[in-house]
């Protein structure tokens, strides 16, 4: 059992197997967590590990591979899950929100065609349970634009958002999702045109959104940066450096809230990318901390405690 986690460790499911849950994302369900992220193994996409302590991560599925099952969906998509070379696509940054209107766990991911990254596609696939077999609906340009990089988000009065790297990443946009998460209803935002930011996180903490993202230098780790609004939708500050020069080395996946000792807080969870061997690629999970008037605060800890 573990009682805590090292940053940038190679870290293991209970099996004793390399946990692989890269540009990853977690959902609470029930009185677990469910960690879902890349896994390029095999015939794999996406794999899910559960914990209910967020330290002792057990395999639950593959969720998403070459055989998955395809659905038509209402949007026009492109269904395959092998490139036309007969190799794997590239999945990259699976995100999962539980939607209530239609009951099933959505996932919105980063799809490419598995020979060059000219698709810039987004991906939805679905299921009726968090770790069961998801059924991939395909992939597409929302309105038309690039996306790549990109992240989920869920806000208090259940409306979601899904924001994505566009215009060969020069810009970030941010689109509101229908009811049902399952396709973009209205692109809200352009943010920052022409400053490159990728891999972005979004929290919100006492009506105060935070949008976290790095800069584009490939597997090379950055300066991560934020910015602030008042909502999803209104206008959004300023891009504001936060943690040293690299970021201690990471770059974002996503930022985890969760409650303890009768107060919420919050983690930064990040990748730690090996370019030369993605499968050694590691993880680490910082405490943000807030100043008084509301500025994040991130400083690099050697472990995770978890709950």
């Amino acid at each position: 059992m573990n009682t805590k986690l090292t940053n940038g460790e190679l870290w293991y499911d209970t099996e004793g197997n390399i946990l692989h849950a890269h540009g990853g994302h977690m959902l609470k369900w029930g009185d677990n967590w469910y960690w879902y992220g890349e896994n390029r193994t095999e015939n794999r996409y996406v794999s899910v590990y559960r914990s209910a302590d967020l330290l002792n991560w057990t395999f639950c599925n593959h969720v998403l591979t070459t055989e998955s099952p395809t659905a038509e969906h209402r949007v026009r998509t492109d269904r395959k899950l092998r490139s036309e070379k007969g190799g794997k696509i590239n999945v990259e940054r699976p995100k999962v929100l539980y939607n209530r209107k239609i009951g099933k766990f959505v996932m919105w991911m980063h799809v490419e065609n598995g020979v060059d990254y000219n698709d810039a596609a987004c991906g939805i696939a679905v299921c009726d349970t968090p770790d069961g077999d998801f059924t991939y609906l395909g992939c597409f340009n929302p309105f038309g634009y690039m996306s790549r990089d990109c992240t989920l988000f869920e806000d208090k009065d259940g409306s979601a958002y899904f924001i994505s790297a566009s215009r060969d990443n020069a810009d970030l946009h941010v689109y509101r999702l229908t009811d049902d998460y399952l396709n973009a209803d209205c692109l809200v935002h352009k943010l920052w045109q022409g400053e490159y930011r990728e891999a972005p996180a979004v929290m919100e903490r006492a009506g105060k959104y935070y949008m976290f993202s790095s800069f584009c230098t490939g597997w090379a780790p950055n300066q991560c940066r934020y910015a602030c609004a008042d909502s999803m939708e209104g206008r959004w500050s300023t891009l504001t450096d936060i943690g040293d020069s690299t970021t201690y080395r990471t770059q974002p996946a996503f930022i985890l809230p969760v409650e303890k000792e009768g107060k919420t807080v919050y983690y930064y969870v990040a990748d730690r990318w090996n370019g030369k061997d993605y499968h050694d690629s590691r993880y680490v999970i910082l405490p943000l901390g807030f100043t008084e008037d509301g500025r994040p605060v991130m400083e690099y800890t050697d472990t995770f405690q978890g709950l």
